[in-house]
């Protein structure tokens, strides 16, 4: 009899370690539900940690005009991440083929040159067939499609709300900071 409640117990154990992540999944907003690999150490980086927060998406490249918002994305990460806010960079070789390095490379530059410590997915397609899903239900759902390098999605804490920025509004940019900190008062 004890050891029937003991396979019993284990039994039950099991059923709940197998609905747990179930339910876990319902509560991370579906635009979140996509998995990419981080770009400083190449583990896997679902976007659902980051429920709960702020986030601004950004593809980015080493080689394009737009490079230097680098610096001002790493301010404004390190001055409002304790806030709730997080920057999300998406290298991206789609336009003018301004990200041609390898992950290595790319991780070295940004945090050698800018000193970027917030988290980078690896390279990705931002743009046409080939976009990555995430991409293509931020471009739907704002209807607006990256037309260059560092083109910003902002998605406020429950992922019901994202609004789009060009590749010429820098991470300083009034309007853009004022949206910021809007969805993180929220």
């Amino acid at each position: 009899m004890i050891s029937t409640f003991k396979r019993w117990a284990a039994a039950a154990l099991l059923m709940s370690t197998v609905i747990l992540p179930a339910a876990a999944a319902d509560e991370c907003p579906a635009l979140l539900r996509h998995d990419f690999v981080s770009l400083q150490d190449g583990k896997p980086m679902p976007l659902c940690q980051y429920a709960g927060k702020v986030i601004l998406v950004v593809n980015t490249a080493s080689y394009c005009g737009f490079t230097s918002q680098y610096d001002g994305l790493e301010k404004l990460y390190a001055r409002l991440k304790d806030k709730g806010l997080v920057v999300l960079g998406f290298p991206s070789n789609d336009f003018g083929e301004q990200e041609p390095g390898s992950e290595k490379e790319i991780a070295e530059f940004c945090r050698l040159t800018y000193g970027v410590e917030f988290p980078m997915v690896g390279k990705t397609v931002v743009k046409g067939k080939g976009a990555h899903p995430f991409y293509l239900k931020l471009a739907d759902v704002t209807d607006s499609r990256p037309k260059w390098n560092f083109h910003k999605y902002l998605i406020n804490r429950d992922a019901t709300q994202v609004v789009a920025y060009s590749s010429f509004t820098k991470p300083d940019d009034r309007d853009l900071v004022k949206k910021i900190n809007e969805f993180l008062g929220k």
